[in-house]
């Protein structure tokens, strides 16, 4: 890949990664299914704005993989773990943010008729996502520290970037151990922030690096 095509999909991250953090400054804070329905048009929008933001996130992984590819070509297997928790993320989206919001929309005028049933849906798609959350904060966690390990052994990109990737897994590992509930709104903000300021200075680093 040529210097204008990295500098590309490093542009790409950097997009990705500031479309996350806006995503999660506008996310709602879930309720009762009243609320819900009143918030309908920020849940889809924050929503449909986090599964716009991963095709961008996706290609500018494929230019950071291509950067630290090297003989072993481990690098790929980070990448294949972003894809796996991209479409992890973009199921929990679907669900939480677009289905949900537009089925509660159909029983507006018959909540109480239909109260019980619509909490038990309620629940099944907090456990579909809850699941689905899980999946994409372990395949970037995992992902990130490949792509950690091979900037530190082959030097592509500064040391630091591998360092700060390696801290922010002993960083979950210290909230598994301590019970930390990342599926909680907070515990997912701190997560993807955390994430998005790793990918940021990722794309920042690959458009000024040469190749």
């Amino acid at each position: 890949m040529k210097q204008q095509g990295y500098k590309v999909t490093g542009i790409s991250l950097i997009s990705g990664s500031i479309l996350v953090i806006l995503t999660m400054v506008l996310h709602p804070l879930g309720g009762s299914i009243e609320h819900i329905i009143n918030i309908t048009t920020l849940i889809i929008v924050t929503h449909a704005l986090a599964i716009f933001c991963l095709p961008f996130i996706l290609f500018g992984f494929y230019g950071l993989t291509m950067k630290l590819m090297d003989e072993s070509k481990v690098s790929v297997l980070a990448f294949l773990m972003i894809l796996f928790g991209c479409v992890a993320a973009m199921f929990a989206a679907l669900v939480n943010g677009l289905t949900v919001p537009y089925f509660l929309g159909k029983y507006t005028d018959r909540l109480e008729e239909h109260r019980e049933v619509l909490n038990v849906v309620l629940n099944y798609s907090f456990a579909i996502n809850t699941s689905l959350d899980y999946i994409f904060i372990v395949a970037f966690c995992l992902a990130i520290a490949v792509y950690a390990i091979v900037i530190l052994r082959t030097h592509k990109l500064p040391k630091w970037m591998g360092y700060f990737g390696l801290l922010f897994i002993i960083f979950v590992i210290i909230g598994v151990l301590t019970g930390f509930v990342f599926t909680s709104l907070a515990g997912f903000r701190i997560v993807v922030f955390s994430l998005a300021a790793w990918i940021l200075s990722a794309g920042i680093l690959i458009t000024r690096s040469k190749v």
